[in-house]
């Protein structure tokens, strides 16, 4: 099948609908899927000129070893693919948050992000304020338990949706 030709349609008894119960729950979810971030990036965006994803990549840096990654490292744990890392850093770069170097080791050639003291001291600046909206927003809202059974949950949520293919090529390998 290429992906122009149509898809036959799923007949209405194999589809696996919710029950009135599990929508309420799936639209709790995705209400907080569709909050939770720009309000996250809204602080970090007033308070510090920086997005989410940027922060992120500043803290990742912060507890690297040597605060050093391999691009595509950090971009896993960012979260991001690596263009929108590359851009990122493009912009932490200008700012002197962050420098980027070619490296060459044991597995080869590779591009990597060292935090620079001056990103480290940015970091530190606006880490508090982070802290306060997460807080504000998320952790002191929840007992204990909650914000456990939450994590439990999103990590499960997380693996599954890891597990899912790309859609980014044709099934004939066409990108």
């Amino acid at each position: 099948m290429t992906a122009d030709a149509p898809r036959a349609p799923v007949a209405e008894a194999d589809v696996p609908w919710l029950s009135a119960e599990q929508q309420r729950e799936w639209r709790a979810l995705f209400g907080l899927l569709m909050d939770l971030p720009p309000a996250l990036d809204a602080q970090l965006k007033r308070d510090a000129g920086l997005n989410t994803f940027e922060y992120q990549v500043l803290a990742a840096l912060s507890e690297a070893p040597a605060r050093t990654m391999v691009l595509s490292d950090l971009a896993a744990l960012a979260r991001g693919s690596l263009s929108r890392l590359s851009h990122a850093v493009t912009r932490l770069e200008r700012a002197g948050w962050v420098e980027r170097r070619s490296c060459t080791d044991r597995a080869g050639r590779h591009t990597e992000a060292r935090l620079t003291d001056s990103g480290l001291a940015r970091l530190e600046e606006v880490a508090p304020g982070h802290v306060r909206a997460v807080r504000r927003l998320v952790v002191d809202v929840l007992s204990a338990e909650q914000l456990t059974e939450l994590a439990a949950a999103a990590r499960a949520i997380t693996a599954a949706t890891r597990a899912e293919p790309l859609d980014e090529c044709r099934e004939d390998g066409g990108c």
